[in-house]
C-alpha cells in the first residue's frame, strides 16, 4: 500500500477518521465492529488526500517542532515571538517583559512553568474578551473556562459555559477573538449552519482568514 498506519484507535464511533499527526504519522479512528480490511480499503481510497497532509506537516519549519527551554529560544504569545533569557535569581519562576526570564532554579520544571503562565494569561485575556464580546453583542453566558485541550481551540457547553484551551494564548489576538465569537455564536446557533456563519460574519466579518490561520499555523501552538 506504501503508507504506513501509525496506529489505529477503536472506539464507540459511526465512521472511519484519518488524521496526520504534527510528526507525519497516519492515526486511524475506527468503530469497533470495523475490520483492518475495510480500514486499508478506506486508506487506499484517500491515498492522495494523505500523501498531500503529510507533505504539509513535513514541510513546516523544523526549528518549530520541539522547544528547549535554553537562552535564544522562541516563545509565542498573542501571535509573537519572545526570546527565553535564563536569569540566576528572580522573585517568580518565570517572569515576562517583552521577553521571558525563567529562574535558573526552575529549569528542571521549566515546561510546566510556562504551561503555568500560559493558562493564567490565558484566562485572563479570554475572559476579557468574551465579556466584551458578550457585552456589545448582547450573549449571555455561564462561565469560562481554560482547558487541556490539544485540538479543540474552544467549545460551549449545554448550560451556556465557554471552555477554551490555554494554547490559544499563543495565537494573534483577531484570531483569539474569532475563536471567542465562534463560541458565544454557538449558545444561540448549536450547529454550523448558513445562519450560524452569517452571525460570526457579522461580528468579524474577516473571520475565514483567521480560520486559515489556524489550519496552516495551528501546530505551532504546542
Amino acid at each position: 500500500m506504501g503508507i504506513e498506519i501509525k496506529e489505529i484507535k477503536r472506539a464507540k464511533r459511526k465512521t472511519i477518521a484519518l488524521q496526520i499527526t504534527d510528526e507525519g504519522n497516519l492515526i486511524v479512528k475506527a468503530p469497533f465492529e470495523v475490520s483492518d480490511k475495510t480500514i486499508k480499503n478506506v486508506v487506499i481510497r484517500h491515498l492522495n488526500w494523505i500523501e498531500k497532509k503529510k507533505k504539509e506537516v513535513l514541510s513546516r519549519d523544523p526549528k518549530f517542532a520541539k522547544k528547549e527551554f535554553v537562552n535564544g529560544e522562541g516563545f509565542l504569545y498573542l501571535g509573537k515571538h519572545y526570546q527565553l533569557i535564563i536569569v540566576k535569581e528572580q522573585e517568580k519562576p518565570l517572569i515576562f517583559r517583552n521577553a521571558f526570564f525563567l529562574s535558573q532554579n526552575h529549569l528542571e520544571n521549566a515546561k510546566e512553568e510556562f504551561i503555568s503562565w500560559y493558562k493564567e494569561h490565558a484566562y485572563e485575556k479570554i475572559s476579557e474578551r468574551v465579556g466584551w464580546y458578550g457585552k456589545n453583542s448582547g450573549f449571555i453566558y455561564g462561565k469560562v473556562k481554560i482547558t487541556n485541550a490539544n485540538k479543540r481551540w474552544g467549545s460551549c457547553s449545554s448550560n451556556g459555559n465557554l471552555n477554551f484551551s490555554w494554547r490559544l494564548i499563543m495565537a494573534p489576538l483577531p484570531v483569539i477573538d474569532y475563536v471567542v465569537v465562534h463560541e458565544l455564536v454557538h449558545l444561540e446557533e448549536k450547529n454550523h449552519t448558513k445562519i450560524f456563519w452569517s452571525k460570526v460574519k457579522t461580528i468579524i466579518p474577516d473571520y475565514k482568514k483567521h480560520v486559515d490561520w489556524l489550519k496552516t499555523n495551528g501546530y505551532l501552538l504546542k
